[in-house]
């Protein structure tokens, strides 16, 4: 395992940003750049605009999208972070297949909210051929999602959750099969708590009392009633009508004190396994908790076949 202060080892961000690399990929990128007090160039991350640049070079530069974009106030989420979550379910995968990371489009992956920016089927796909399915409640946001899979010729199913109490019913369709399902739930109970939390961050990062919300984001994408852990809690409960269609459940969890909690809730569904996968940004720690209703027998079986396109 990396040390807890670095990215993932085949993280590509994991020298940060190489801002000259990228204006040449995205020469508009250099009209937002600037530079920090000790004379390195940055962007102002406060503002929409710059943040949307930036991830638009870096799916350029490393991920070879050439066309990227979202609507205005949709969540434009951090991409090193994102990558991180799919090298570690990368990892998660090669568990059961001696190390050896699969890969190609046999590999099945149900992104749930996956957003009107799809940065997880994005570097999900390019980084290992995986095939994504990506799920929302917003219209808007799939709408933009089926943009971008169009404009780049990408092959990812999109589907629509008309029920927004339901998780993965309605979207897992009698005859799927998924390696992997993910998901960045909304860490919020309620969008005064998503108003104090970004402000928090602000204050923390020594930038005062701003208003904007960090990296955006509608509603759905930042809050619902009970918050994260009554959302994976309904996720854990939803995932044992599908135990035998899925080899991972998966969520990102942003609040370290959910794990006992969500570990309770496990213990109650009776799954197989529990993981929980820590990673880091800097002095950020995050983490994402993994669970299977399938002994180590099941996985590998549910796995084989796939060693043709594994590569360690």
């Amino acid at each position: 395992m990396p040390n807890k202060t670095e990215l993932h080892p085949r993280n590509q961000h994991s020298e940060g940003y190489d801002f000259a690399r990228l204006v040449v990929d995205l020469p508009e990128l250099e009209a937002f750049t600037t530079q920090n007090p000790v004379g390195l160039t940055t962007i102002d991350f406060q503002d929409a605009r710059a943040v949307r640049m930036l991830n638009r070079a870096l799916l350029k530069t490393h991920y070879n999208i050439e066309f990227w974009d979202i609507p205005p106030n949709y969540l434009c989420p951090p991409i090193p972070g994102r990558a991180d979550y799919i090298h570690y379910l990368a990892d998660l995968l090669g568990d059961s297949t001696k190390q050896d990371i699969p890969r190609g489009s046999d590999i099945k992956v149900l992104d749930v909210g996956t957003g009107a920016s799809m940065v997880y089927p994005l570097i999900g796909q390019s980084e290992y051929g995986w095939h994504f399915t990506g799920v929302d409640v917003d219209a808007g946001a799939l709408k933009s999602a089926q943009h971008i899979c169009t404009s780049n010729t990408l092959d990812v199913t999109l589907r629509r959750q008309h029920v927004p109490e339901n998780i993965f019913r309605g979207v897992i369709e009698p005859r799927d099969s998924f390696h992997i399902t993910m998901c960045n739930p909304p860490f919020h109970a309620s969008i005064e708590q998503a108003n104090k939390g970004t402000a928090r961050k602000w204050r923390n990062l020594g930038k005062g009392r701003s208003q904007k919300l960090n990296f955006g984001g509608q509603n759905a994408e930042l809050w619902c009633p009970g918050g994260e852990i009554k959302f994976i809690a309904t996720m854990v409960e939803q995932s044992i009508d599908f135990a035998g269609q899925c080899l991972w459940f998966t969520s990102f969890v942003s609040k370290k004190d959910n794990i006992q909690p969500l570990g309770r809730i496990l213990k109650k569904a009776n799954v197989a396994d529990v993981r929980i996968i820590e990673m880091a940004q800097g002095q950020k720690t995050s983490r994402f908790v993994a669970w299977t209703y399938m002994n180590k027998r099941q996985r590998s079986s549910f796995l084989s076949g796939f060693g043709n396109n594994a590569t360690a």
